[in-house]
C-alpha cells in the first residue's frame, strides 16, 4: 500500500475484534509516530501503550466520546514532554503530526483506529494525568483506540467547493 492509498483508506473505527495487536506492529506504529516532523526538530512526544483491559475500561470514562477504547485491544496515549520543548507554541502541531503518522501506519498494517482528543480540554487532561500518575511536565494530548476493525467502510470526502486557487 502506498501513502496515498493509506490516506484514502483511513477511517475512524469504533468497533474492534477481540484479537490482540502483535508487538511488532505496535513498535511500527510508535516508530511511525516518532518520524513525524516537529518544530525545530524538538520531538516533544512520549507515548503510553495500554493493553490491560481494566485500564482501557477506565480510559473510556475520560470523556463522552472515549467509549470505543474500552473494547479496543490496544490504546496509545500521545503525550507532550516539557523537557523537549524548544518552541512551545508549536507542540500541538507536532503531536498532531505524530498522531496522524500512527493512524496512517495502522492502515497499512491492517489495523483500525480512532483518535479521541484530550488536549486542550483541562478536564480530560486531568483525568489522564491522574489515571496514569503523570509526572510534572508531561501532559496528555490524545488517546488512540487501535485494533482489527469489525467494519470496512469508505467515504470520499473530496469537495471541490472547498478549493480556492490564487484567491478566496
Amino acid at each position: 500500500m502506498n501513502v496515498y492509498e493509506a490516506i484514502q483508506n483511513r477511517r475512524s473505527i469504533r468497533s474492534f475484534e477481540g484479537r490482540p495487536v502483535e508487538k511488532e506492529k505496535v513498535e511500527k506504529l510508535l516508530r511511525a509516530g516518532m518520524q513525524a516532523p516537529s518544530a525545530g526538530n524538538q520531538q516533544p512526544w512520549e507515548f503510553i501503550v495500554i493493553e490491560d483491559k481494566e485500564t482501557l475500561q477506565k480510559m473510556s470514562k475520560a470523556h463522552i466520546y472515549a467509549g470505543p477504547i474500552k473494547n479496543a485491544p490496544l490504546g496509545i496515549i500521545v503525550l507532550s514532554s516539557e523537557k523537549y520543548l524548544k518552541y512551545k507554541q508549536y507542540f500541538q502541531q507536532d503531536l498532531a503530526a505524530a498522531t496522524e503518522n500512527i493512524l496512517l501506519a495502522a492502515v497499512e498494517l491492517g489495523l483500525g483506529t480512532v483518535w479521541m482528543g484530550v488536549a486542550p480540554e483541562e478536564e480530560r487532561m486531568s483525568f489522564i494525568k491522574e489515571l496514569f500518575n503523570l509526572p510534572q511536565g508531561i501532559e496528555a494530548f490524545a488517546m488512540l483506540a487501535i485494533g482489527y476493525s469489525t467494519s470496512n467502510k469508505f467515504e470520499d470526502r473530496f469537495d471541490c467547493a472547498r478549493i480556492h486557487y490564487e484567491k478566496y
